[in-house]
This record gives C-alpha cells, structure tokens and sequence, in this order.
C-alpha cells in the first residue's frame, strides 16, 4: 500500500523536479549565494504543508514535515552550490552564469530532495515521526562548509534530530546504490606553504637563493611522506595543486607559494602527516639555504557512516531497489564531504547514488566541464530516500 502510494506520487511529481532540477542547472551559484536556487526551492514547498524556514545558515532552507503521530525525527540533506568550472557541455539547459557550472551534481541533489519532499507530504497520514528536509549552502567551500553554518543555526534541534541521511551522485551504473559501514569519505585538509629565497640576476644565481629551486625540492620530497613514511595498508593522499612563483624570466625568485590538500582515513594518519610534512619542508630549505612559512588547515573530518543507521538504510534499499542493485562498497573514497560535520552530533549515512548510463558513459567524472548526470537517477533517489524514511520512523 505505501510503496504503490509512493511510485504513483513520484510519477505525478517527477515532470515539475525535472522542471526544476533543468532550472537549477541553467543558474547555478556559487557557495554562500544560492539565493535564487533557495527561493526555487522555497517556491516548490510553500504549499505543500510543510514548516518551512529560510536563510538557514545564511542561504539554507529547512522544511519540517510533521507525522500523525510523534516519533523519531529523520534527516535528509541535500546541497544547493555549484562550482567555478565554465561548462563544456551541450545540454539545451546548459549553465547560463558564466564559469559557474553544477559539476558536482548538487543541482540532481537538491531536485531529488524537492521530490521526496513533496512526495511524504502527500503520506503525512503514513508517517509516525518527523522529517526534516535540509538544504544546504556551500558544501565545495572547505574548510568551512555550509553544514557549520546551519548547526550554529540550529538544524539539529527543534525538534532534536535522531540521524542524518545523504546521498551523492556516483560514477556508478544507473541503478545502483553503494554504501558502506564506517569511513565512507576522507578527512580533506589544506597546506600553505611559502618557499623564501633571495632574489638576484639570472645570470649569476650564485648571488641568490632560488625559490624555485627550493620549491622543486619541497614538491618532490612530500611526495615520499606516502611511500616511504606511511603503513602500506593504510591511505593518505598529498596534492599540491597551485604553485606561483617569480616575476621575470632572468630574474632568481625570491619567493614561491604552493597550495594544496591531504586527504587522510584515520586519526593517527591524520595527526601524523602535518609534522611531517613541515619536517620535510623545514630540511629540504635547510639544505638549500631557504626559509618558509607553512600553514595547516583542518578542513572536513571523516565522513563516518554509523552501523546501525547504515543497517536500517541497507534493508530500506534492498526493499526499495532490489538486492542486486545495493552494492556494500568495502573502499572509501578519497574525496570528502561536509556532511561528515552532522557525524560530529548524530548517526549519520552517505550514500552514493549511479547516474551512469550509455548516455554519459565517459562524461560522469565529477568536477568536469563536460560532467553530464542521467535524470533517471532521479526518480530513484526519491524512492529511495522515501523507503529510508519510512524504514527508520517504524
């Protein structure tokens, strides 16, 4: 009876969340300015009886959908931002907002929560509990997050949250939901590090100390931390993705600035790899007469998926998309999430979401100007979100 309820809902709502989701991805915003996607969103619940709450951790919406009867409250979260990519691809509802592209999948997210959304408040009648619709600012703005912002606003309370539901798309096949127990997502942290020479003519680099040089050696010698410094069977990941340096070609530089992440999957690693890496910056430009300045940034914790959520969620998913198609994952991924911030105060899971299919089969890498998702995924994440609800409010 309910699940007949909920796929006949989710055919009568999917023509306007495909509307929407088309909408979202012609104007995407960035982190911290998803004014126009919040009042789309906004727009879309107003009338379906639900409390709902805007400006939530500045540019956040909640809607709260109250039960027949009290019970537990469930989280759904979903984020809004897209990111500083020009897209590449030809979709007739393409990005419109120069260098700003839904890459990422956040537009797919947020549309998928949209339809969950109106899809349970047509069944408050089926529902002993609450449901709390969380949309989200800023999620590609590490080290911050917008999941910060909205729990200093209270998300978590009012009435208290009990667990916390996500789900990402995935370079997975159309179909499919991959989960697991424990880390599910890397802790992504950030490093400065500024490389201090002395400058002199290119022609007599004796007189100098070459940033550059110096800069070389740094870049090379972090990249031993992982090989020769951590356990084999453990994981971590050191990337520098910017480095700026000089001013003229015959000139020696006297500084140079690098920038980039490490992704971590435990504490021990993750409390180790810091001192390390300023031990090999500070001997490296020992040994070639430079100074330095080095800046450690913690940014999103790991993303932990609690065992008895994830229980609760995995029987949910197999009733919801069939056995074959629930893939228990036993590999993290090395990217990383602020959702990992609601792990901090409530049992949390994440879920990765296939939107692979022979229409974009070479087009599903995330954060690619030619990032294309299959809108299938769509009707399924609602389904499957709907099924997690109504598992965990029994």
């Amino acid at each position: 009876m309910v699940n007949e309820k909920v796929e006949e809902l989710i055919k009568k709502e999917l023509d306007l969340i495909i509307r929407v989701r088309r909408d979202i991805h012609t104007h995407p915003e960035l982190g911290m300015k998803e004014h126009r996607t919040a009042k789309v969103i906004y727009d879309n619940l107003k009338n379906m009886g639900l409390e709902i709450e805007g400006e939530v951790g500045k540019t956040g919406v909640v809607a709260l959908l109250k039960g027949k009867e009290t019970g537990k409250t469930l989280l759904l979260r979903a984020d809004m931002d897209a990111l500083p990519i020009d897209e590449l691809t030809d979709l007739p509802f393409k990005s419109q907002n120069k260098g700003i592209m839904h890459a990422c999948g956040h537009d797919m997210h947020t549309s998928i929560l949209l339809g969950t959304a109106r899809v349970l408040s047509q069944m408050k009648g089926y529902i002993n509990g609450n449901v709390k619709f969380v949309f989200q600012p800023a999620e590609e703005c590490n080290p911050t997050g917008g999941a910060n912002y909205m729990i200093e606003d209270g998300v978590l309370e009012s009435p208290r949250v009990d667990g916390a539901v996500a789900l990402h798309v995935w370079d997975l096949p159309l179909g499919k939901i991959a989960l697991k127990k424990g880390v599910m997502m890397a802790q992504s942290d950030r490093i400065f590090i500024k490389i201090k020479g002395k400058s002199a003519h290119g022609s007599a680099p004796h007189q100098g100390i070459d940033a550059i040089l110096g800069a070389a050696y740094v870049i090379t010698a972090l990249q031993t931390i992982v090989s020769r410094n951590i356990n084999p069977l453990e994981s971590a990941v050191i990337t520098l993705g910017i480095i700026n340096g000089g001013y003229r070609y015959n000139v020696v530089a006297d500084e140079v600035n690098l920038e980039g992440t490490v992704r971590t999957f435990n504490s021990n690693v993750a409390e180790y790899v810091p001192k390390r890496i300023e031990e090999v910056i500070k001997n490296t430009c020992y040994a070639l007469g430079c100074d330095y300045e080095f800046k450690y940034v913690n940014g999103y914790p790991l993303t932990e998926n609690d065992d008895k959520l994830t229980e609760i969620v995995i029987k949910a998913l197999k009733q919801s998309i069939g056995d074959e198609n629930v893939i228990i994952t036993n590999k993290p991924a090395t990217g990383a999430e602020d959702f990992s911030f609601f792990n901090k105060h409530v049992p949390c899971t994440f879920m990765w979401l296939g939107c692979r299919s022979k229409i974009n089969e070479n087009r599903c890498i995330l954060h690619n100007p030619n990032f294309i998702c299959d809108e299938g995924a769509i009707p399924i994440g609602i389904k499957a979100l709907c099924d997690v609800v109504f598992q965990f409010l029994k």
